[in-house]
């Protein structure tokens, strides 16, 4: 059983932590060292290793303090070169290569934001569980088959963006940046309906916006879309 704990999930900071009873990992840094140790029960040694998506602080905030406490960091060569940090921990991966964190196999693929080379990652444990993470991207081209467990980005809606540009709480030019850049309720509902989700056993929504988004109603969408539990990060 892969258990899910959320560390931060928005634009001010992201980090989770997984644990299959046999291998720690941590999705993300871009909280407070302070917050990762107190989510791993200062018990940080017994962390593997850290995905990281791409460069941008709300991901990758305390990286140098992870580095220091000895847990290797997965990455895109083009997220560790926009980080410019040496470090014989930094890992650099390739998309479409699986590698091996302890008893997960993982394997990265490529996503659409405005950076670099951002990643998402296709996770699976010995017991043959497979989950999916993927944050911060407008679009996910590929299908994948057999998820038990999703977690992926639900920044904003478009209706209720649109209803915000109207009244003037948002920027028409924010409107750009996001539909390039993060996953809209309705995305997220066209790639739910293009994969198999047969064998899921839960979604988790991230990083949902401040302004732009309706915790409540777009897990009830997701819900009444998918038939699974859905949890709010």
């Amino acid at each position: 059983m892969i258990d899910i704990k959320v560390i931060g999930s928005s634009s001010k900071g992201n980090a989770y932590l997984l644990d299959d009873s046999k291998t720690k990992l941590l999705l993300e840094c871009g909280v407070g060292w302070r917050q990762i140790q107190q989510a791993a029960e200062f018990k940080t040694s017994e962390i593997a290793g850290c995905l990281v998506s791409h460069e941008h602080g709300d991901h990758v905030k305390s990286i140098k303090d992870v580095l220091k406490a000895g847990i290797d960091c997965y990455m895109s060569p083009g997220t560790s070169n926009a980080l410019n940090i040496e470090h014989h921990r930094i890992k650099g991966v390739q998309a479409k290569k699986p590698f091996k964190v302890g008893t997960f196999q993982i394997m990265a693929f490529d996503v659409q934001h405005d950076v670099s080379e951002p990643f998402g990652f296709l996770i699976m444990n010995q017991a043959g569980e497979k989950l999916l993470f993927a944050t911060d991207t407008y679009y996910i081209k590929y299908k994948f088959h057999g998820l038990t467990h999703i977690m992926v980005e639900c920044n904003y809606s478009a209706s209720i963006l649109d209803a915000n540009i109207a009244l003037g709480k948002v920027p028409q030019v924010m409107k750009k940046r996001l539909t390039r850049s993060h996953f809209s309720l309705e995305n997220v509902k066209e790639f739910f309906k293009a994969n198999d989700l047969s064998k899921v056993e839960e979604i988790h929504l991230l990083h949902l916006s401040d302004s732009n988004s309706d915790e409540a109603l777009f897990k009830e969408e997701i819900m009444k879309l998918t038939g699974k539990p859905v949890y709010i990060a």
